[in-house]
């Protein structure tokens, strides 16, 4: 009896591994569909780059590769497939030790539910292969769904093929998001130490408000360069949000932030300019080098900004500048994944203190 049973228990096995290998895929380029997120749309030759680093010049190797890293960006689409396949060309591929591989390389699936984005599933193909094709859904009930793809944060991408089960239909849906708001900063924004793209805190802010942000997170190495700037001047935004202090040291904060407005004042008239402190490292905690490090920092950005509006000139010329203080971590001091980065419940506190001081600071220009 116990061996009929085995052999029922294996034929079943069988059969279920036999109908998933059966299955058949028509695959659809995702820059075909509807891409959100993007920050200079039609700008870049390869349409999963941030930045087109044949025009913009100034960037070091390293910046050449972080921008044309897929960060922050998604498509959407609708789709009846039962099941959601993924193949992908890979350029650069990082594999960051703070960071979850399904971030770093992965995607993310949110799916539409009573008018809400609803996580759906996370995948990767194996570090192995990475090109191969993987199932990142199952299982789904064949009817319409409204889906959000994140693509992955630290890799660069030449295709990514979304394939849906033959007979199913997949289309290209409105952008969900309104406005265009441009989002410059360090490791933070680019979503280090996230286990899934989407919780990166652009893209959780973005669901949570409506608001499409447009990130360009960039690992150690937002210090305010003239260069970044010239990438920011050209782009076409709403509003701007920068999270400009987390990389550079106080002199160099001193140095460069001054001009780095004025010229953003320039490119941009009276558009919004919202600048957010650093967030508290725990890593300072016992570390007395560290504590003064950035307490320096702190202390330079709130200081300057304190300055610009000191007068009644200021304040006309910076009336558009704003200066907000984001904060990422409990009472318990229990959400950093290395004493420098946030984990997933960190990400989503920031992304809640910065909620209602920026749709304010928006609603004054219409931005809703």
């Amino acid at each position: 009896m116990k061996r009929f049973i085995f052999l029922v228990l294996v034929l079943a096995a069988s059969v279920c591994a036999a109908s998933a290998q059966n299955v058949s895929y028509v695959y659809t380029e995702a820059s075909d569909l509807t891409i959100v997120g993007k920050l200079m749309p039609g700008k870049t030759a390869n349409p999963y780059h941030r930045v087109d680093t044949t025009l913009y010049k100034g960037f070091t190797k390293r910046e050449n590769e972080l921008v044309r890293m897929s960060s922050g960006m998604a498509c959407v689409f609708s789709t009846n497939s039962p099941s959601i396949s993924i193949v992908t060309k890979y350029g650069k591929m990082d594999d960051p030790v703070n960071t979850n591989i399904i971030s770093a390389r992965g995607y993310d699936l949110y799916i539409r539910q009573n008018g809400q984005w609803r996580w759906a599933s996370s995948g990767v193909a194996p570090r192995a292969n990475p090109g191969k094709e993987f199932t990142l859904i199952s299982d789904m009930d064949g009817s319409v769904h409204e889906c959000l793809l994140y693509f992955p944060l630290y890799s660069e991408e030449y295709s990514i093929k979304i394939g849906v089960e033959k007979g199913s239909i997949i289309s290209a849906i409105d952008n969900p998001f309104r406005h265009r708001i441009a989002i410059w900063g360090s490791s933070y924004t680019h979503g280090s130490s996230t286990t899934r793209a989407g919780m990166a805190y652009p893209a959780q802010f973005s669901r949570a408000t409506g608001l499409q942000m447009l990130s360009l997170g960039c690992s150690g190495r937002c210090m305010l360069q003239d260069y970044f700037c010239d990438v920011l001047v050209d782009v076409d935004a709403d509003a701007f949000v920068f999270d400009s202090f987390s990389n550079p040291l106080a002199p160099v904060i001193s140095e460069r932030l001054v001009p780095f407005i004025d010229r953003m004042i320039e490119a941009h008239p009276g558009k919004p300019l919202i600048f957010q402190q650093t967030i508290y490292r725990e890593k300072r905690t016992f570390n007395l080098k560290e504590d003064a490090k950035e307490q320096a920092k702190m202390d330079m950005a709130a200081g300057i900004f304190k300055e610009l509006k000191s007068t009644p000139e200021g304040r006309k010329k910076y009336k558009d500048v704003y200066f907000i203080a984001p904060d990422a971590c409990p009472a318990s001091h229990e959400a950093s994944v290395d004493g420098v980065h946030p984990d997933n419940y960190g990400y989503t506190l920031w992304t809640a203190s910065i909620q209602k001081p920026i749709l304010n600071i928006l609603r004054k220009y219409g931005i809703r």
